[in-house]
C-alpha cells in the first residue's frame, strides 16, 4: 500500500536537498502533485498531508473529479485540445500547457465572454522528441511576445517535460535550454508578461531540473505511486 504523506515527506526533502545545492530553501520550490489516475479519496489523503495545488493532464477527468476533492488550487497540465478550452477556464487556476498562439487565442476568446483573467505558462518542447507537445525553443520569445498582447491572459513563465531518457546531461541540457529562454524573455521586459515560474522537472529527473533553476516541480509517481496508464 502506498503511503501518500510519508512519500510526500520523503518529495519535500529531496527539494530541500536540491534546492540547498544552488543556495536556495525548499520554500522556493512550489510543488505540483500530478493526479492522473488517482481517485478523489486518495487526492484528499494528499491533500490532508500537505498538498496545495494539483495538476491534471485531462479536462475530462478534472471535471469528474473536482466536486469530490477538498479545496486546493488546479493547474492544468496536459496538453488542451482547444475544443476543451471554456471548460478548462472554469476548472484551473492556470493552464501550464499553453503551446501555440491559435491556443492562446481561444483561451482569450472564452477568458473575455467570461470577463475573467487566467496565469499560463507556455510549454516548449525542449528535447525536439516528436511524440511531445511543445512550441520550438526557436519560437519561444516570439510566442510569449504575441500571446502576451491578448487580453484575458497573463504569461507567468514556461514549462517543459525533460528528455526521456536515462542519460542526465541529456534531461539537464533540456533544463538548462528553458532557463536560458526564460531569462532572455526577463530580460525583454515584455508589458503584461510577469515571469516568475520555470516549470519544469517530474518525479524521475526534479532534483536534475531544480539545480538548473526550477521554480516549480509536478510530481506524481513520486507521491501517488506508480499507476497503470493502459486502462
Amino acid at each position: 500500500m502506498v503511503n501518500i504523506k510519508e512519500n510526500l515527506i520523503r518529495c519535500l526533502e529531496q527539494i530541500e536537498r536540491a534546492a540547498a545545492k544552488i543556495g536556495k530553501k525548499g520554500s522556493d520550490i512550489t510543488l505540483v502533485a500530478v493526479t492522473k489516475m488517482v481517485d478523489p479519496a486518495r487526492i484528499n489523503e494528499g491533500i490532508e498531508a500537505g498538498i496545495k495545488i494539483i495538476g491534471e493532464n485531462k479536462v475530462q477527468e478534472a471535471q469528474s473529479k473536482k466536486e469530490f476533492v477538498k479545496p486546493v488550487t488546479w493547474h492544468m497540465v496536459g496538453h488542451l485540445q482547444t475544443n476543451k478550452t471554456k471548460q478548462a477556464i472554469t476548472l484551473f487556476d492556470m493552464i501550464q500547457s499553453v503551446d501555440s498562439f491559435h491556443l492562446a487565442k481561444e483561451i482569450s476568446k472564452y477568458c473575455q465572454s467570461l470577463n475573467k483573467s487566467i496565469p499560463i505558462l507556455i510549454e516548449v518542447n525542449t528535447s525536439g522528441e516528436p511524440t511531445k507537445f511543445g512550441c520550438k525553443p526557436q519560437d519561444t520569445v516570439t510566442l510569449v511576445s504575441e500571446i502576451s498582447q491578448l487580453p484575458g491572459l497573463k504569461v507567468k513563465g514556461l514549462m517543459t517535460v525533460g528528455a526521456f531518457t536515462s542519460e542526465k546531461k541529456k534531461i539537464r541540457n533540456c533544463f538548462i535550454l528553458l532557463r536560458q529562454l526564460f531569462e532572455k524573455i526577463v530580460d525583454l521586459k515584455l508589458a503584461s508578461v510577469d515571469m516568475s515560474v520555470l516549470s519544469m522537472g517530474m518525479s524521475a529527473d526534479f532534483e536534475l531540473a531544480i539545480e538548473e533553476g526550477a521554480t516549480m516541480v509536478r510530481l506524481g509517481t513520486a507521491i501517488f505511486g506508480a499507476r497503470n496508464y493502459t486502462r
